[in-house]
């Protein structure tokens, strides 16, 4: 496991950043990687409060600044409240990291319901859109960057139940080369993570062990990601210093079981 401590961007230092789903798995790793490098961090969570605390707890041990905030991003008042309330909290808003939502359950293409590709399309693609809307403001006053979450399943079409889940993250692969466009004019960088199978809550809940063996068989790197593995990309793009000629890309992290 890498040791996200050891790499310093002093670019980054003072940021106001807004991770969402940040409660475990990628997320929390971003929010206690961002506080590390000095950025006074918000952190969003819907359910798992107690994995919040905890991780603002170990964030505030070491000196650093966060804000909790809560929010179902399944509703745009949510995350409208939420992007605004963190801006307003820190007086800036400098990064905005899209990381919110999971599979919501595998459901298979022919026995999918309205109810279920409604609730994937809010959480996973309207969520997205509205949080750069509303920090856009925000994000225009000193130049900035978003960084959403991708994911391997959107150029696999992804599997088991999952096709929904990939198609809803294909999406999110391109609002971030649109807005790249669209955004650049402003300082704005729109760049993306789409990371491979990672040891997160996200398998524990959705993919059984025997799921997880056929997945880490395809990894030419021999093993399942963690959410540390994934730091150092979304630290890379959130850089001025690192990445200030990088717009509309995704970035791959996958142990090689993708290379497109």
């Amino acid at each position: 496991m890498p040791d996200q401590s050891a790499f310093r961007l002093p670019d980054l230092a003072g940021k106001a950043v807004l991770v969402t789903g940040a409660s475990t798995g990628i997320g929390a790793a971003l929010a206690i990687a961002y506080a590390e490098q000095g950025c006074r961090v918000a952190l969003h969570y819907n359910s798992s409060a107690g994995e919040a605390e905890a991780v603002a707890a170990k964030i505030r041990g070491a000196g650093g600044e966060v804000f909790l905030t809560r929010g179902d991003f399944g509703r745009s008042a949510d995350v409208t409240r939420v992007v605004e309330e963190s801006a307003e909290k820190f007086g800036r808003l400098d990064g905005l990291v899209n990381n919110a939502g999971g599979m919501l359950g595998r459901v298979p293409y022919a026995g999918m319901t309205d109810g279920q590709y409604d609730r994937v399309r809010d959480v996973r693609g309207r969520s997205v859109i509205t949080a750069c809307r509303v920090a856009l403001p925000w994000l225009k006053r000193h130049g900035g960057f978003i960084i959403n979450t991708s994911s391997i399943a959107a150029r696999n079409g992804a599997g088991g139940g999952a096709g929904l889940y990939g198609s809803s993250k294909a999406f999110v692969s391109n609002v971030t080369r649109g807005m790249a466009k669209e955004f650049i004019r402003f300082g704005i960088r729109v760049n993306a993570v789409a990371p491979g199978t990672i040891l997160t809550p996200f398998h524990e809940r959705y993919s059984s062990a025997e799921q997880m063996k056929g997945m880490v068989a395809t990894i030419p790197q021999g093993r399942a990601g963690t959410a540390e593995d994934c730091v150092g990309a979304f630290l890379f793009l959130s850089s001025d210093a690192m990445s200030g000629y990088v717009t509309g890309q995704i970035i791959e992290v996958n142990g090689g079981q993708l290379m497109p």
